[in-house]
């Protein structure tokens, strides 16, 4: 029972633990933005290529999401997921990029690519068409696993071509929680 106890305290995410708690913690009157907060092990990630159902949630211990949306059309998201092996946490960012590379709805479209971060990570793209070019509606999110852990970051709202400096804001954000993402994840067990 104890030895229970002591690994489901070490596989939590502590209030204030994102660095986006604080924001989301103020009482804001603007109709138009909002903050939700969930500590749901089962929240969907933030980066859902095609909506995928179970993409991400096998093997998970802990997971934290903070959303900001503003009208009409802006939102930003960070989301930490712990998972409960970093075999497990491999297996989410397999899956990830698996489910981005087929995603083809419509005229929307994704794209991945590596980013030197952490253990492994990625950018993933997401991009209305129309006409075969660039319409307004995308998404740019940045993706990093260290050792069992998930930390997406996510900007919403873009319009045009992706290009490098979409991801300025989202890089900025996972280098920061990346150095104290250890904190929560077990990354002394980690290989790399």
């Amino acid at each position: 029972m104890l030895i229970s106890l002591v690994l489901a305290a070490a596989v939590s995410i502590p209030n204030g633990f994102l660095l986006y708690d604080k924001a989301a913690s103020v009482k804001d009157d603007d109709p138009e933005t909002s903050w939700s907060v969930s500590g749901k092990k089962s929240a969907p990630l933030v980066v859902g290529p095609c909506q995928r159902p179970g993409l991400g949630q096998s093997g998970r211990a802990a997971a934290r999401t903070i959303v900001y949306t503003a009208v009409p059309d802006y939102s930003k998201s960070e989301q930490v997921v712990l998972y409960a092996s970093e075999a497990a946490a491999r297996r989410a960012m397999s899956d990830l990029r698996a489910a981005a590379a087929a995603c083809r709805t419509g005229g929307y479209r994704y794209a991945v690519a590596p980013l030197a971060l952490g253990d492994e990570a990625v950018t993933v793209s997401g991009q209305s068409y129309q006409g075969g070019k660039p319409a307004i509606g995308g998404e740019r999110a940045v993706v990093v696993r260290r050792a069992d852990a998930l930390v997406l970051y996510t900007r919403a709202g873009e319009w045009g071509r992706p290009a490098k400096a979409d991801y300025r804001e989202q890089i900025k954000d996972a280098r920061r929680m990346l150095a104290k993402i250890c904190t929560v994840a077990r990354c002394e067990m980690s290989r790399s």
